[in-house]
């Protein structure tokens, strides 16, 4: 990997939306590591896009964080943009639901940001330059009944990084927040609205475009809330 590049760390990079962040970004000439829990799928990943680097890694667990973060630096440089896409999720009322699976969601979603954003954003103000990213979705901005154990997460989520992006905006660093008002376009939604026109999900490539927008909006003009939906989303 040549150092000289700059450096986009993503987590949560699976088969969707992850992959197609990497994608988007080593396109643009960025290293890309690439953080996930799967081995084996970052593997493959890593042999299908150039200037891509798996990195497996449970963004719950801080000494894995710590000891990742250092061999992406050791090995491809400090990363100037973080993309938090790593989601834990769950279906259930408040009932219903395990109150473990409300704590892991969160330590996914929210207390990863935190620990991840801790880590890069030193260097970034140094640098007086960098992008924070998290993807979320409308769970951020309304709790539904079956969604107990997912979107509090969320909303928490949500708040965290408008925190953190009125602390870092005026050292030069953009934080934002990218909500997916959508169903993301993958093998198991297809499979669970089978009779759902193309037009009705989202595509992970056209969300990673917007992500990639989002990082390199003018310093006179950055978004923090950022909404995307298929125009025939009704909201």
């Amino acid at each position: 990997m040549n150092k000289q590049m700059p450096v986009a760390l993503v987590t949560g990079v699976g088969p969707g939306t992850g992959a197609a962040i990497a994608r988007r970004f080593a396109r643009g000439d960025y290293a890309v590591a690439m953080l996930a829990r799967n081995r084996e799928r970052l593997a493959l990943l890593q042999r299908e896009i150039a200037n891509s680097h798996a990195c497996p890694c449970d963004v719950t667990e801080e000494a894995q964080l710590d000891s990742t973060i250092a061999a992406i630096r050791a090995d491809l440089g400090t990363p100037r943009v973080l993309i938090h896409n790593a989601v834990g999720g769950a279906f259930g009322n408040f009932m219903e639901i395990d109150p473990e699976v409300l704590n892991r969601n969160f330590q996914v979603n929210t207390m990863a940001l935190l620990h991840l954003a801790r880590r890069l954003a030193p260097a970034m103000i140094e640098a007086g330059q960098g992008a924070i990213i998290a993807s979320g979705n409308t769970s951020a901005l309304r709790g539904k009944a079956n969604f107990a154990g997912f979107a509090p997460t969320k909303a928490a989520q949500r708040i965290l990084a408008e925190s953190i992006a009125r602390e870092l905006g005026p050292k030069g660093v953009h934080v934002a927040y990218v909500l997916i008002d959508a169903v993301i376009d993958l093998e198991w939604t297809r499979k669970r609205w089978p009779e759902a026109r193309d037009d009705f999900f989202i595509k992970p490539a056209a969300i990673a475009d917007e992500v990639w927008h989002v990082v390199h909006q003018d310093r006179s003009a950055w978004s923090f809330n950022v909404e995307v939906r298929p125009f025939r989303e009704t909201w």
